[in-house]
């Protein structure tokens, strides 16, 4: 029954692509005592948008409709009722209940999940495999992204959200696959996990901390194993004994721990190479003295550590870098091979043919992404220049990621608008885009070039950070107004600037390398194709006469 629903479960998945990554690295873990956290909405038709949402004020006793999950493009993007869903011109969707309103909720950034409010709450995200799948209906009340936006709207620390997203998820019910959302703030990062009651009318869910000085990965498999209630780090619905119990899932009289991972979903089964190597990557890269198995035998692997202690700490490029990676230098490197194409492409489409089974590797990086992002939190600096989110449209590794203070009030319209239905190179999402698709034509030549630019325009930003937010925090000492209207010209400032920078970019790749060639420094300069690919595809045994002998002349 488990290989069966883990099998329906990653159809769902990929017909879904909801194929998130989320990564913590603590205070301990990083250079500079920041706490980051990041997604990556790995999702071919996910709203590319971020969105500031304002800090608003109600009546007493008004009420907060709850929409359902619509993560797709398009979404609204106003602030109709709190919510943020479908896209200008288009009404929004009927509620599927509601909650009491608060009398003030805070200033966040939204995307397909809450991105990160004004007190540096910040959140990532990835959908994972349960036992139970349940719908949303006005019993049912809350997805995840829901969720998410509540906790923004209403908590200034992780523990809040957790408790608050927790409790609102049991008393009202919880729809969709199992998630897992990445919880920081200033000064703890936490995990938790959910997914629907057997019943599909509440929720179960565990929460835990992660250790200060370790880094935690997460890619679409839950990662808390044991349960224990007399841990102070971990947290789980009031719900989660009993009803795991009555439904079978644990028998408290012979199993000797609660085993989160395989009491509510199928576990390390089946094929689980797509999300655990992920993880083994990140944390072969981090730390490889551990020597951490890639393999899986007969269903089952090397449990992974919960978080690791990385060998030299992270900065945030080298977060970035976590995200460009499609697993070089590996024995499973997506850049080699004849899967790879003459040029070594790591990109692999899935779809079309169903005459073959297989699969091929997942890496972390995925030409199929909305957005990345990286945020940091802070607790020695003043929450307008503390919380900071380092954007990323598109995927990872052909992205600029830019960032955005978390107290502004406006995102520039590069960002912030936009349609999947038309291209438009005044959108940073549809200039990253087309250097990521353009450079599959020659991409061991162009990433070269994507890279360079990265580095020139990310190396900038990262090396004027200290001095920007310097000034800003002079600045907040006598104006905390001007501080943040300082930092969000100059985020706007910058991210036009990358946009601009883009675009020359863009029309520099098609110059450089149409028709085959590679036109700098010299037009018309013919390169051919690599001469290991030619002998694997028979390029030396010339054109082939398959006629049979007698027909031959």
């Amino acid at each position: 029954m488990k290989r069966y629903l883990l099998v329906l479960t990653v159809l769902v998945l990929s017909l879904l692509s909801f194929a998130c990554t989320t990564v913590i690295v603590t205070k301990g873990a990083s250079v500079d005592g920041s706490i980051i956290v990041t997604h990556s909405a790995d999702c071919g038709n996910c709203d590319f948008r971020l969105v500031p949402v304002p800090a608003m004020d109600y009546e007493p006793g008004s009420k907060r409709a709850v929409y359902p999950f619509l993560e797709h493009y398009p979404r609204y993007v106003g602030t109709d009722k709190g919510e943020v869903y479908n896209t200008p011109g288009y009404e929004p969707t009927e509620p599927l209940g509601y909650i009491d309103q608060v009398e003030h909720t805070y200033a966040y950034f939204d995307a397909v999940y809450g991105v990160i409010n004004e007190f540096q709450l910040a959140i990532g995200e990835c959908t994972c495999a349960a036992n139970t799948y349940a719908q949303g209906s006005a019993e049912c009340m809350f997805d995840i992204a829901a969720l998410s936006r509540v906790a923004m709207e209403r908590c200034k620390t992780a523990r809040e959200a957790i408790e608050l997203m927790g409790s609102l998820a049991v008393e009202y019910g919880y729809y969709g696959w199992g998630e897992t959302l990445t919880v920081c703030d200033k000064n703890e990062a936490w995990v938790i996990e959910m997914c629907a009651s057997p019943d599909q009318k509440s929720a179960l869910w565990v929460a835990k901390k992660v250790p200060d000085g370790t880094v935690f990965v997460e890619s679409n498999e839950f990662r808390i194993r044991e349960v224990n209630p007399d841990d102070p780090d971990m947290m789980y619905s009031p719900n989660l004994f009993e009803v795991t119990a009555e439904a079978g899932w644990y028998d408290p009289e012979t199993d000797e721990v609660f085993d989160w991972l395989t009491t509510v979903s199928p576990g390390e089964y089946s094929h689980p190479y797509y999300s655990l190597r992920r993880q083994w990557s990140i944390y072969n890269r981090l730390a490889p003295s551990m020597e951490l198995s890639p393999w899986v035998e007969s269903g089952y692997t090397t449990e992974y550590p919960f978080s690791i202690t990385p060998e030299e700490k992270l900065s945030i490029q080298d977060v970035f870098a976590l995200y460009r990676d499609h697993l070089e230098g590996t024995e499973f490197d997506l850049t080699q091979g004849l899967a790879a194409g003459p040029f070594g492409s790591p990109n692999r489409y899935e779809g079309g043919n169903k005459l073959v089974t297989g699969a091929w590797e997942r890496a972390v990086s995925l030409f199929r992404c909305a957005y990345t992002f990286a945020t940091q939190v802070r607790d020695w600096l003043p929450d307008p220049v503390g919380g900071v989110v380092w954007w990323g449209p598109d995927a990872a590794h052909d992205t600029v990621f830019v960032p955005f203070y978390c107290q502004m009030t406006e995102i520039p319209a590069a960002y912030s608008t936009g349609s999947l239905d038309e291209f438009d190179k005044d959108i940073a999402f549809w200039l990253h885009d087309f250097a990521g698709n353009w450079a599959d034509l020659k991409w061991s030549y162009m990433i070269k070039d994507i890279e360079a630019l990265q580095s020139e325009l990310e190396g900038k930003e990262v090396a004027l950070q200290p001095a920007v937010e310097a000034a800003a925090v002079m600045l907040y000492e006598t104006d905390p107004e001007l501080c943040k209207e300082y930092l969000q010209d100059y985020c706007i400032n910058n991210a036009n600037e990358v946009v601009a920078r883009c675009q020359e970019f863009c029309d520099f790749l098609v110059t450089k390398y149409h028709d085959g060639y590679v036109n700098v420094p010299n037009i018309g300069s013919s390169v051919g194709y690599p001469a290991e690919w030619l002998m694997q595809v028979g390029y030396e045994d010339g054109p082939v006469d398959y006629r049979p002998p007698e027909e031959r002349d």
